[in-house]
């Protein structure tokens, strides 16, 4: 059987939640032996806002706002039965959005 490799992309507001998050999966996948490349961060993506302070007088005036997405790479090469078994009993923290591809 011809070994897998598992990409995994971590996304979140909070870069040091996302790279506590990162550091978890690192652990956790290199205690079964496995090769792990990352984590890579990726651009963060920067939505940004202007919002009216006012509808009357103050219409001139106005608040800028943004949302900062930090998005951070690990891939796992070398993979083994261990290591997917690692990876569900993790508990991550709130706010981490986690895609896995196979």
């Amino acid at each position: 059987m011809p070994k897998q490799k598992i990409r995994i992309k971590l996304k979140g507001y909070d870069h040091s939640i996302l790279d506590l998050a990162a550091q978890q999966i690192v652990n956790a996948v290199e205690a079964t032996g496995a090769v792990v490349s990352g984590p890579i961060p990726l651009p963060t993506h920067i939505q940004k806002f202007s919002v009216i302070r006012s509808p009357f007088i103050d219409k001139d005036s106005q608040e800028q706002f943004e949302i900062r997405t930090h998005k951070r790479l690990i891939d796992i090469i070398e993979t083994s039965s261990k290591t997917i078994d690692s990876l569900t009993k993790l508990n991550m923290p709130a706010g981490v959005n986690i895609d896995i591809k196979i």
